[in-house]
């Protein structure tokens, strides 16, 4: 394994259309309308890939994907399409898959940070406006100025209600921090919460290189995050997630050029959630990851419905286009169409628009690059079969595998480290028995002689000279990563 220079991804008038390895970290699209078999042709990618030596992340909507990790079962219509399309060395087996879950119970828990998440992709989660992102940028510099770390989301309550607390000493240093806005953040961050955000929140953090295995055959190991209830409860999570993986990654792997295999492939389903409301901003900087992040050696594989759904900056960096049926029923779907079609090099054998509506349920139009990275003539393909399983497994199958991963007790239990939540609290017990003291202190002063003069009380001081160490360098800076330079903020 590991040695594949190409693979095959359909055949057409009984040539096979294939896909360079050294290629694949150019990224790509699949797109296609509901029901015309997209996930069955990502499931083909996936299981090439891992042939290949290359490790693989995608999230599972529907749950289909998780019979990547089941031998597929022998049915007419596979053989029906192995006669049409002439592959050596076809096999019905299983591939090493590993299960991740937000929630947990699917597969191993998967969690980012607060600090990590950053104040522009936690803006966008949160659909905070300008005023309330400016407060929570706020939050995160304050945070950073005290040496706190915010890890979750009791970490990030407390630090907006301090500030609440203390908007009138903090103006000065970082400008006018609006009680309405603070407010509002709260209220938003309840919604999250509901929706289960706090299992994502946390510690331990998922390592990068638990992605971006190698089994003992030299298959690369494909990572299925079951998104199914995640999708359903909280979708802006789900492609906050994922934008800070790509962040993550982007960040921690060296520059690599273009390598004959790609370091990970990465599969984004119902990409069209990473753009719908996002700000300008935020689009930007995912156009500046998709682009430089090639030279990490990481392909970024969109799944969409139509091209459409990506901005054209983003479009025009993908190599391997695949575009399953669309269906037209109304003028708005020929515009589809059409923009559709000529997003492909053209084809002088046939019509692109007419072809385009015409395919049938595992047929798509495919562009590959040729070998030196130039776009080749559209061709109407018929998709290979998979040799693993088309569907999912069964709930005890994938029990069965989570407990047996090489993974299993490394993420299961969540750490609760000191971080802002903690240290607020100690500051404020602290404060709490100073005011104690002061009053115990007053009512014996009541009973004594006036001094005849008035002293600043103990806790007062406290006080003030807390609010007066903020901006100052205490303890260790946190260093912010690729989340500070492209996404807001990043620390560990």
């Amino acid at each position: 394994m590991g040695e594949l220079k190409q693979f095959i991804i359909g055949g057409a008038k009984g040539v096979l259309v294939e896909q360079l390895c050294r290629m694949s970290n150019r990224h790509g699209l699949i797109a296609g309308a509901t029901g015309t078999g997209k996930t069955v042709t990502l499931q083909v990618l996936a299981e090439s890939f891992s042939r290949a030596g290359v490790p693989v992340f995608a999230a599972d909507i529907k749950g289909d994907l998780s019979g990547l990790g089941s031998a597929g079962s022998p049915h007419p219509k596979i053989d029906e399409r192995l006669q049409k399309i002439p592959i050596k060395g076809y096999v019905q087996r299983p591939y090493p898959v590993v299960f991740w879950d937000i929630f947990g119970k699917q597969g191993h828990p998967i969690r980012s940070t607060i600090s990590e998440m950053g104040p522009l992709l936690l803006s966008n989660l949160l659909g905070l406006n300008d005023t309330q992102s400016g407060v929570l940028y706020g939050c995160f510099k304050i945070a950073d100025d005290q040496g706190m770390l915010l890890l979750d989301l009791k970490d990030l309550r407390s630090m907006l209600m301090w500030m609440g607390d203390n908007t009138r000493e903090l103006r000065s240093e970082y400008g006018n921090i609006s009680s309405a806005s603070i407010g509002a953040i709260q209220r938003r961050l309840l919604i999250l919460e509901e929706q289960g955000a706090e299992h994502f929140f946390g510690e331990p953090a998922v390592e990068l290189r638990d992605l971006m295995q190698v089994d003992f055959s030299g298959n690369g190991v494909i990572s299925i995050l079951d998104a199914t209830r995640l999708m359903a409860q909280a979708p802006r999570v789900y492609s906050s997630f994922l934008l800070w993986l790509l962040s993550e990654l982007f960040e921690q792997l060296p520059e690599i050029g273009d390598p004959e295999l790609p370091k990970l492939v990465f599969f984004f389903d119902e990409a069209h959630l990473l753009f719908d409301q996002a700000p300008k901003i935020l689009v930007d900087k995912i156009e500046q990851v998709v682009r430089l992040i090639r030279s990490k050696g990481v392909g970024i594989y969109f799944i969409t419905q139509t091209p459409l759904d990506l901005p054209e900056e983003i479009l025009g960096q993908l190599g391997l286009k695949i575009q399953h049926a669309l269906r037209a029923f109304t003028p708005k779907d020929m515009k589809v169409i059409r923009a559709a079609a000529q997003s492909f090099p053209p084809n002088p054998g046939f019509d692109t628009e007419t072809a385009v509506t015409a395919l049938g349920i595992g047929e798509a139009l495919v562009s590959v690059l040729d070998d030196k990275g130039r776009p080749m003539p559209v061709q109407q393909v018929m998709i290979r079969p998979p040799e693993s399983l088309i569907g999912a497994l069964s709930e005890n199958d994938r029990q069965n595998r989570i407990q047996r991963s090489p993974l299993k007790g490394r993420y299961d239990d969540a750490v609760d480290r000191e971080s802002a939540y903690e240290i607020l609290k100690d500051r404020a017990k602290k404060i709490q028995t100073r005011n104690d003291e002061i009053k115990r202190e007053t009512t014996r002063e009541k009973t004594t002689a006036a001094t005849g003069r008035k002293r600043q009380s103990t806790g007062e001081a406290f006080i003030k000279s807390t609010v007066r160490a903020i901006g100052s360098q205490i303890g260790r800076q946190i260093i912010r990563g690729i989340m500070g330079s492209f996404f807001g903020g990043r620390s560990r």
